[in-house]
């Protein structure tokens, strides 16, 4: 086990019993957007999100505060439509807290979609004008500066720094992002990306697990790495932990984690709690 994990267990080393007061944050990948129930419309809530799925399996009193499309500034000091900032449900009596935040400030999955339209959009234009089908294609751009890295990193920092602060006994986890293009990803009707694209996007996936590495080793919070753990289980492989693209109206939510991903990522935090209480 990574040394920041020791200390945090000696430190700050909450025992997770039932009954434990426990806050989810995060965007669309903790809410669970596009897994049945919904909860709430407006955020996009699962009743069967991993925040869900954890406060069942552990017996836990789940606050769920996690909302489609938020980004750090969110979490941090920024309303989200009618919703406040989402630090505002910490408290000194919480003792578990989840973050799956980020990806937004680096419209991840946003390039991911708009380039997946947008090839799709291409092809049949490109059977006819390929110029015009290529200028489509290039309308995105999956480049990001290493700054924009680092501004994420500093923000998943501030958001564990602030969350010790207003509960100095929680035990916070950084949960990062289910892998979406896998070592066996190829080109396919729901993964409409190149082969020159589609490493782009590993590259940005790659970048975002590495600000949530970042900010772990930087606070002390326990870091549950779901990226890795579902190298396998990207769209495309036998048994996908994420939805791919679907170019019809309301064909789901693209690129986000299905119900055996959310089942996936509560095995991971669970299995983290039960081997180190």
């Amino acid at each position: 086990m990574p040394a920041h994990r020791d200390r945090t267990a000696a430190i700050f080393g909450a025992v997770i019993s039932p009954g434990s007061r426990y806050v989810a944050l995060g965007s669309s990948f903790a809410a669970g957007s596009g897994v049945k129930p919904r909860l709430d419309k407006a955020s996009g809530r699962s009743q069967r999100n991993y925040a869900h799925l954890v406060a069942e399996a552990l017996e836990l009193d789940l606050v769920d505060v996690t909302y489609s499309g938020a980004t750090t500034a969110n979490v941090l000091s920024e309303s989200q439509n009618d919703a406040p900032p989402q630090l505002g449900a910490i408290g000194p009596e919480t003792e578990l807290v989840t973050v799956t935040i980020g990806g937004n400030d680096l419209d991840y999955i946003g390039t991911f979609i708009r380039g997946s339209l947008m090839n799709t959009l291409a092809r049949p234009v490109g059977l006819i004008a390929k110029r015009l089908g290529n200028r489509i294609r290039a309308r995105v751009s999956y480049l990001k500066d290493q700054s924009e890295y680092d501004a994420a990193a500093d923000s998943l920092t501030e958001i564990a720094t602030q969350i010790r602060k207003s509960a100095p006994r929680s035990r916070i986890l950084l949960v990062d992002y289910l892998t979406l293009v896998g070592p066996g990803t190829r080109p396919r009707l729901d993964v409409p990306l190149n082969e020159e694209q589609l490493p782009s996007v590993v590259m940005m996936a790659e970048g975002l697990a590495a600000a949530f590495a970042k900010a772990a080793e930087r606070t002390d919070a326990e870091l549950i790495t779901a990226s890795s753990a579902s190298l396998d289980h990207a769209v495309g492989s036998p048994e996908p932990w994420t939805t791919g693209f679907r170019f019809v109206p309301f064909g789901g939510v693209p690129y986000h984690p299905n119900e055996a991903g959310m089942r996936a990522v509560a095995d991971l935090i669970v299995n983290h709690l039960r081997a180190n209480p």
